[in-house]
């Protein structure tokens, strides 16, 4: 009788591992068990609907980076099996791939469904067998296997078991059972709630460098800064907010961020250059003269918050008046009271202790013969897709392991 592995949770680190796995040992009968009628929900919902795959960037070294936690442990991994290959794993069946300006990887189709497809195409070509609706209830090993129980009480005989069914408390519940420690989850990409006066009727306002801090706190981050119905957005708040997720959430969600919109310039450099226009406009008014390219009604809502006239130029401005603006501009305060998670793309820092797992078979040292990987494991990066790269180099490492390969 041939090997089996079953491998639970149908997202990308659970078919990445099934095609993997079958297509290394085609003798090998590979099984996935999916809870939902679904499967690929959030590569279905990645990146709008176009699946943001991966990120282009081909230095393990420098990739490790973008994980707030994990990145240590996924430098081996990404020596193995890294964003290139992945790429070139897709180009070799078919599917074209394009690099956008800022090097997240898409489907040059813009398109989740095209990677779909193509995952669905060769798990069927390799003889994956895809049981949908089959939620696990439990797992145990015994008597040289390990056995899976579904919630109709069916009860499964597998050699090789893998977990890649993300972040699910009953799973969770399971493996501590069974010897592994967990991390408790807590929400790693998150928008920051404010009721601030400021940015009332601000929403899509975007500014390209900013810079935002969590006030007392090491915790900064800059990029694009976005303005929404709620408060803040953008990859400036969501890389905090992945690098803070620990933080924050012993905070409940509630402290004070200090903005620089000009992220490359300094209070004194703002404050000079303020002064300046007080000599070569003087004539011109400050609320229509907007300096460093900010939006227009950004502008006004800063300048009145710095308690300048409506009808001031820049001759009125006392020097006073001038340090208001240069603070305004690089040190504005906001209370931040809360946070904001879409929930199709949620993501949490928490999951299996990375102690616990043998990277280089993502298999655990708890018990041999599980494999874990995805977002079961306590993994996560900030959004470009490098949370993605994470599930797949661990999905192509475990399911080669568990065909008995070492890669």
């Amino acid at each position: 009788m041939s090997e089996r592995a079953i491998i639970i949770g149908g997202g990308a680190a659970g078919f990445f591992a099934a095609i993997a796995c079958a297509e290394a040992n085609p003798d090998m009968e590979v099984i996935i068990l999916e809870k939902s009628k679904n499967v690929l929900e959030k590569v279905k919902i990645s990146g709008g609907g176009r699946c943001n795959i991966t990120h282009a960037c081909f230095d393990p070294n420098e990739l490790v980076n973008y994980y707030p936690r994990g990145g240590k442990e996924l430098r081996g991994p990404f020596n193995r099996f890294m964003t290139g290959d992945l790429m070139e794993w897709f180009s070799d069946r078919g599917i074209e791939l394009k690099i956008e300006e800022d090097n997240r990887v898409f489907p040059v189709s813009d398109s989740s469904q095209t990677i779909i497809d193509c995952l669905l195409e060769f798990a069927e070509r390799a003889g994956v067998q895809v049981k949908r609706q089959h939620a696990v209830e439990n797992f145990w090993f015994e008597d040289e296997k390990w056995h899976v129980k579904t919630h109709d009480k069916t009860i499964w005989e597998t050699d090789k078991l893998m977990v890649a069914a993300g972040s699910g408390k009953k799973i969770w519940d399971i493996l501590k059972k069974n010897g592994h420690k967990v991390i408790p989850p807590v929400p790693s990409l998150f928008t920051f709630n404010t009721r601030d006066k400021r940015i009332k009727g601000l929403a899509g306002i975007s500014v390209p460098k900013a810079e935002v801090e969590i006030a007392n706190s090491e915790l900064s981050s800059d990029g694009p800064l976005l303005i929404t119905h709620w408060g803040f957005s953008g990859p400036a708040v969501l890389k905090l907010s992945a690098w803070g997720a620990l933080e924050l959430n012993d905070r409940a969600y509630h402290f004070p961020i200090m903005i620089n919109w000009i992220e490359d310039k300094t209070f004194e450099e703002v404050y000079q250059i303020v002064n300046a226009e007080r000599q070569v406009n003087p004539r011109k008014r400050v609320y229509t003269n907007t300096l460093f390219d900010l939006p227009l009604r950004l502008w006004k809502a800063l300048m009145e918050s710095a308690g300048i006239p409506d009808k001031a130029t820049w001759s009125d401005l006392s020097a006073a008046k001038a340090k208001n603006i240069a603070e305004e501009l690089t040190m504005s305060i906001f209370q931040v009271n809360g946070k904001s998670t879409f929930k199709e793309e949620f993501v949490t820092a928490g999951g299996v202790d990375l102690l616990d797992i043998d990277f280089k078979r993502f298999e655990s040292r708890k018990m041999p013969g599980l494999f874990i990987a995805g977002e079961a494991l306590n993994i996560d990066a900030i959004t470009g897709g490098f949370n993605f790269q994470a599930a797949w180099t661990g999905g192509w490492i475990a399911g080669n392991a568990m065909a008995g390969y070492e890669v």
